[in-house]
């Protein structure tokens, strides 16, 4: 399908490049900054777009900006000729190299035991590609501008973006050797109702998938409460109480020991949801690869089998 109507004019090649900047950040300040303008020359340029084109391509959101459906054709043609011109780079045959910059939000835990990996072994292969990774536990956005991938805990509602499940893990209740040889230790899942728990804070939690524990054991009194995971597990080490933690951050620690692990063992899938325009692009599409490679080696640790 053509991205031209009937009133429409020829688009300039460097216009539809401005789109696609704009489209891969969400801002005009952030793709001004990576083309080397300033703000004022991507408006203007957007306009000119606009004009050509006979129509809207971005609309605000409170995230950014998000293409219209005009849009998204003019920015399959960006592509299309962004990818003509680093065609003619390097010699005939030679693999490319991957550049320019992939924004990823993820989870505490998820970054750092798979986002970060899987990013250091891709770029030791391409040096040139930077990946900024947000932590944040949310739902997926419903607008992601200035996001090309976003791994969140449970199925997402994706809007305009395609949802792939990466795997699963396993929480489960812990406590440091020391908080058990002072309080005791649980032998059934009534007696956690007796120690405090150490967990996320109840009214600032934004996934509904991990109140596991309100419901498992609905009497145990929160302790200690923080919206970092890597808090909850540095908590439960120092004796705050029984942590509800992600086994593959509890079970690197020697100090720690799971309880009733039959009995209470919640798994919970992530999922990584990218936009379609942003997965389209070789550095995106890379590193969505390498996270779902890292994933799938990681599963032992996810899932409490490591050992």
């Amino acid at each position: 399908m053509s991205i031209l109507t009937t009133t429409s004019r020829q688009p300039n090649p460097d216009d539809l490049l401005v789109l696609l900047a704009v489209a891969r950040s969400g801002r005009f300040t952030t793709a001004a900054e990576t083309l080397g303008v300033n703000h004022t020359t991507i408006s203007r340029r957007i306009a000119a777009l606009e004009r050509d084109l006979g129509g809207r391509v971005l609309s605000r959101t409170v995230g950014g900006w998000e293409l219209s459906d005009l849009g998204s054709r003019a920015v399959d043609a960006a592509e299309r000729v962004e990818a003509a011109v680093s065609g003619l780079a390097g010699s005939p045959g030679e693999p490319q190299s991957l550049s320019g910059v992939v924004r990823l939000s993820a989870t505490d835990g998820f970054s750092a035991y798979i986002a970060a990996p899987a990013v250091a072994e891709l770029q030791r292969e391409h040096p040139n590609l930077t990946v900024e990774i947000v932590t944040v536990t949310r739902p997926a956005l419903q607008h992601r501008s200035g996001l090309d991938i976003e791994v969140v805990v449970g199925e997402p509602h994706a809007h305009r973006a395609e949802a792939i499940e990466l795997g699963s893990y396993i929480l489960g209740m812990y406590a440091s050797k020391t908080y058990l040889h002072d309080h005791g230790t649980p032998t059934r899942v009534v007696e956690l109702a007796e120690h405090p728990l150490v967990y996320f804070i109840d009214s600032m939690l934004q996934v509904d998938a991990l109140d596991a524990p309100r419901r498992l054991v609905p009497t145990m009194k929160d302790a200690f409460t923080a919206t970092n995971v890597f808090v909850h597990v540095e908590a439960t080490r120092a004796g705050a109480g029984i942590g509800f933690l992600p086994c593959f951050m509890a079970d690197r620690h020697a100090d720690l020991v799971r309880l009733l692990p039959d009995e209470i063992k919640e798994r919970l899938p992530y999922w990584m949801v990218v936009r379609p325009d942003s997965l389209r692009q070789p550095s995106v599409a890379a590193v969505a690869n390498a996270l779902r490679t890292r994933t799938r080696a990681f599963e032992a640790q996810l899932l409490g089998r490591a050992g």
